[in-house]
């Protein structure tokens, strides 16, 4: 098959090393994908303390602008160490890293970002801007921990949300593109007290709960199971912290999968607790699904 020219695999840089570990990352993922690879550096001009506004000084706006561009090209030669065949570009954006990562995935395939970064990528899993990019991308963000496994299953998140099923399809293109196996995780929570004197909780067979959780389960997986018969399945029903299930089956993973938002115990992923646990402690890459591009780039 020829590489595709249409929707890329964009990868985010900004000189470091983490972005250097993202971009080898992400010239696989176009080559397994046979999309070109687009390096993108989001740069911001520095301000001044009496206006805001760009810095005044030609000479040291040149140096930064220098500095940016200096930083795609050493991308690029690091791509083409993976795969001198995978069309490879690079482009400086102005703007702040969360616009520019947004503008570029309306038309992406893939956003591939380093777990740590400098300048335009500052603190991107302390701050705001993966909580951002990740909960309104156009397309899947893989967040890159260090260089990934050879082996292992991907790992998905499932809640039988509408994002969670995204996730789930993307988790099983994924095992099928790897030539490895799918582990499909569903964690549950007993339910819990809403008001003083409520004894609904008491009132509840956890057998009869778990065999429902267990439907959820088998019946987001099933479709996709049928579509790829190739990738063979193992269901993994935990009873606790949905954070907690993924980080653990991490460490044994090539990739982690979970959708932008969710319901249930996987509810609110970006938005809470759970977010800040899988991110920074998963053991593999993390895949993040909103909305998965077809191969026509719609």
């Amino acid at each position: 098959m020829t590489i595709n020219t249409g929707a890329p695999v964009v990868v985010g840089v900004d000189g470091s090393d983490s972005a250097l570990e993202a971009v080898r990352v992400a010239a696989r993922e176009a080559e397994h994908r046979h999309r070109p690879l687009r390096v993108v550096h989001a740069f911001s001009w520095p301000l001044t303390a009496a206006e805001l506004g760009p810095a005044p000084f030609p000479a040291q706006a040149e140096g930064l602008r220098g500095e940016a561009e200096q930083f795609v090209s050493q991308a690029l030669a690091e791509a083409r160490k993976v795969n001198p065949e995978v069309p490879a570009s690079g482009v400086v954006v102005d703007g702040s890293a969360t616009r520019v990562l947004l503008d570029e995935s309306r038309d992406a395939a893939l956003v591939v970002l380093g777990h740590r970064g400098l300048g335009g990528f500052a603190d991107l899993l302390i701050g705001s801007v993966t909580v951002q990019v990740s909960a309104r991308a156009e397309c899947p963000v893989l967040v890159v921990h260090g260089e990934p496994r050879a082996d292992g299953p991907v790992v998905v998140g499932v809640d039988g949300s509408e994002l969670s099923t995204e996730a789930v399809g993307f988790a099983f293109e994924e095992a099928s593109h790897r030539g490895t196996s799918l582990v499909a995780v569903h964690a549950w929570l007993n339910p819990v007290v809403l008001f003083p004197g409520d004894v609904s909780p008491l009132m509840v067979d956890l057998s009869t709960l778990a065999e429902e959780e267990e439907r959820v389960l088998a019946e987001s997986v099933a479709g996709h199971a049928e579509r790829y018969p190739d990738v063979s399945v193992r269901h993994e029903l935990v009873h606790g912290s949905p954070a907690q299930a993924l980080v653990e089956q991490s460490r044994d993973a090539q990739l982690v999968v979970v959708g932008a938002h969710g319901r249930g115990a996987l509810g609110g992923l970006l938005l809470g607790s759970v977010s800040h646990t899988v991110l920074h402690h998963a053991h593999s890459p993390l895949a993040i699904v909103r909305h998965v591009r077809t191969a026509d780039g719609s």
